[in-house]
């Protein structure tokens, strides 16, 4: 059974604010994206809490799907999907549809949203990947890169993930409710060497991270 997690009167807000803004949300859940992506013959994988999920074999509520493919494979999602989805791009409160006159993200670290028409709802939120000569970039810090192969894994599902570390690293510059629970219930499943690497990461960062004490101290 799933776990609430209920966010904070701020992360409430902030939600309802930007539903309010934009329109409201009726997301896919696993299969419905899954379905969505069936026949797309570039790389795509799951991040986010449904990755954290699918490593931990333990679930909580989720509000959507966040999937993600390299940036340079969006004329590849735009030709996937036709004039049966409209996709619109968007970064620092900036929106725009991917048209034939406008068809270019506003950079390749922003995110695709998805809906059938104006009136449908949204039902993908898709952050983009840079990729650097094919390889895996992290948006945030561009010196880390590697394969595909080597930053994500499959599951028994045959659907592709982000590994948990990096979710992890990702969601430790949000630290929202949400967040810190993915964290806690990750943390002890970790190998030591992978505990090891988010941890100087988050340090390489921000060494006054609140992760870092007590929460990402050295496995048993």
């Amino acid at each position: 059974m799933s776990k609430r997690v209920m966010g904070t009167p701020a992360e409430i807000a902030e939600t309802e604010y930007w539903a309010h803004l934009y329109g409201r949300w009726d997301p896919m859940d696993l299969a419905g994206v899954t379905a969505f992506m069936a026949g797309f013959d570039r790389p795509w994988w799951v991040v986010g809490g449904w990755a954290i999920d699918a490593f931990t074999g333990t679930s909580r509520e989720h509000q959507d799907v966040d999937i993600s493919i390299f940036a340079s494979d969006v004329p590849a999602l735009r030709a996937h999907v036709g004039d049966r989805w409209h996709l619109w791009s968007l970064a620092a409160g900036d929106m725009r549809p991917l048209t034939h006159r406008h068809p270019d993200v506003f950079h390749p670290a922003s995110q695709l949203w998805v809906r059938r028409h104006s009136g449908a709802p949204w039902v993908i939120d898709l952050p983009l990947t840079p990729d650097t000569d094919g390889l895996w970039t992290n948006k945030f810090i561009p010196d880390h890169v590697g394969p595909l192969d080597e930053v994500t894994w499959v599951a028994d599902d045959q659907i592709r993930y982000l590994n948990p570390e990096i979710v992890l690293l990702f969601k430790s510059t949000l630290q929202r409710t949400k967040d810190n629970r993915d964290l806690t219930r990750t943390w002890p499943l970790l190998p030591q060497h992978k505990q090891t690497w988010l941890r100087d990461m988050i340090h390489h960062t921000n060494d006054q991270h609140p992760w870092l004490n007590p929460q990402l101290s050295e496995a048993p």
